[in-house]
């Protein structure tokens, strides 16, 4: 049995973090969390920013700004951000052809494998987010192996989808722990591993509890009337049900929709001119995580408007115990993995989401409020890599 140092979750241990996202990304996810954690902890982490599984959109401002972005920092040295050491790999955001993926495979192995000994990193454990972080286990003989599956990547529109199944099927077999957000991912990884560990999204639970504390809301959202309905996020066609929001917003013009998060992150062409017509939803841009506890302050129920698909199936949302932690009622749709979870209600189209909304906006009483934020205090960062640790090293 592996043992633990004290107050590392994961005895002290260096990881080599392959990533889907970029350190910088707009929104931060679970990787970035807990990989920022790990490295507060004691840790050394490297972090492989995403590999380009989804193919560009060239007529894309983000995408384009993404790559001229990433061809800078590939050509520079690992970069420091939050404690945790970065390396953005120079491929080709292409996975076809074959000859493609060969070169890839090449340029990941050199660049990760001078990080890692420029790092001085012996035997790390590779913690992949992607399947992909196959091709560093010859480079990298890590002692553990983790597999991260918090999305089901393959559903997503861009992505080589039976490579990306074949790759993962291999990684999972192989890995030592294979952690899913999802019931519906743990289903599909319990089939490829016997070690599976179900482990929900979480929050950083006691910054979005400050919510509860005195203090005046976002000036924007103040700005709007009340009752505010909430939703924090990417804002994206693919995963949101804009059609349903026009329905809440035409049904209940006497309510403000405020939607707050970049528009069209993972998805450029992502179409708002629809929203912006209504004129009780308000896109109110983007904010940084410790500004996000001010947005919920000034909110009166928290809602997750997502479609019903392949792709949402698979989803477990982190604003979900953000919201939960700032106290708000939560009224979600097509998101099976919420099915049970206390302070959330799931519904089925326009008319199911108004009664949701209107029960829920009738009971959000102050002590509510608080009794919920206190529930979700223990789903947090530091509860999972202790939750992962244990079952990483035991």
């Amino acid at each position: 049995m592996l043992a633990a140092k004290a107050d590392n979750p994961i005895g002290g241990r260096s990881v080599v973090c392959v990533g889907f996202n970029d350190w910088d990304n707009e929104v931060w996810t679970n990787q970035h969390h807990l990989m920022a954690r790990l490295a507060a902890a004691g840790s050394e982490v490297l972090f492989v920013e995403s590999l380009g599984l989804r193919r560009p959109q060239l007529g894309s401002g983000r995408d384009l700004r993404r790559i001229a972005r990433r061809l800078r920092w590939g050509l520079a040295a690992p970069r420091r951000r939050d404690g945790v050491t970065v390396l953005s790999p120079l491929v080709l955001p292409l996975q076809q052809p074959a000859a493609v993926r060969l070169l890839n495979r090449g340029i990941l192995r050199t660049q990760v494998g001078a990080a890692a000994r420029w790092l001085r990193l012996r035997h790390p454990i590779l913690w992949g987010y992607v399947p992909q972080a196959e091709t560093l286990l010859g480079v990298l003989r890590p002692e553990l192996v983790v597999y991260h599956c918090v999305d089901d990547i393959a559903a997503q529109d861009g992505v080589d989808a039976a490579g990306f199944r074949a790759a993962e099927a291999r990684f999972a077999r192989r890995a030592d722990l294979v952690i899913a957000s999802a019931p519906v991912l743990v289903e599909r990884m319990r089939a490829l591993s016997n070690n599976v560990l179900y482990a929900p999204n979480v929050a950083d639970t006691r910054l979005f509890a400050t919510a509860l504390e005195a203090g005046a809301a976002d000036p924007a959202l103040a700005a709007i009337p009340s009752p505010r309905i909430v939703f924090v996020g990417a804002i994206a066609a693919k995963k949101l049900d804009f059609e349903l929001l026009e329905g809440l917003a035409a049904a209940r013009l006497e309510w403000s929709f405020a939607l707050v998060g970049p528009i069209g992150l993972g998805e450029p062409d992502t179409d708002v001119s629809r929203l912006l017509e209504a004129p009780n939803i308000h896109l109110l841009g983007a904010r940084t995580q410790q500004q996000l506890p001010a947005v919920l302050r000034g909110a009166d129920v928290g809602l997750i408007p997502y479609r019903n698909s392949r792709l949402t199936a698979s989803i477990f949302p982190m604003k979900v115990y953000e919201y939960l932690a700032a106290g708000l009622p939560i009224v979600a749709t097509g998101l099976p993995a919420l099915a049970g979870v206390d302070g959330v209600e799931l519904v089925q189209g326009r008319d199911e989401t108004l009664a949701a909304i209107e029960r829920a906006l009738e009971a959000g009483a102050e002590p509510r409020r608080r009794a919920r934020s206190a529930d979700a205090l223990g789903h947090s960062y530091e509860a999972r890599l202790a939750e992962i640790g244990a079952a990483l090293l035991r």
